[in-house]
């Protein structure tokens, strides 16, 4: 394939996969912050879906710097009945992870995975397609 066509094809791909992948609820996970015995980790998340999201449910794994986990949680982050997330708005929450000996490290990492989305009419979302 010579350069010019090599050129039309990413002109006309290029668009496609930029619509395909806006689609989505994009999650931005911010640094732990320890205080004692209590993790805060903060989570912005961006609908980029075309409908507004009802409810969606994550779960936080705290791990140490040799990976191991130090503590979780699990909670609904756009919460049912209450505060919804319209399409192109960004929402924040905040998990508060508590040990009851106090972290032995404040090198940490949060991880964050999807349980559950639901859009709205009660329609549920492929996390593994649909959260990034």
């Amino acid at each position: 394939m010579n350069t010019l066509n090599k050129i039309l094809w990413a002109a006309v791909l290029l668009p496609m996969l930029l619509l395909t992948a806006s689609a989505q609820l994009a999650v931005t996970v911010s640094p732990p912050k320890v205080i004692g015995q209590k993790a805060l980790v903060k989570l912005a998340m961006s609908n980029g879906l075309p409908e507004k999201i009802e409810s969606a449910r994550a779960i936080c794994f705290l791990l140490d710097e040799h990976g191991s986990m130090v503590g979780q949680s699990t909670k609904w982050v756009i919460a049912q009945n209450k505060t919804e997330l319209a399409p192109g708005k960004t929402n924040t929450f905040n998990f508060v992870i508590t040990s009851q000996p106090p972290f032995a490290s404040t090198n940490l990492t949060a991880k964050i995975s999807f349980s559950q989305v639901v859009l709205d009419g009660g329609n549920p979302v492929d996390v593994r397609q649909s959260v990034i």
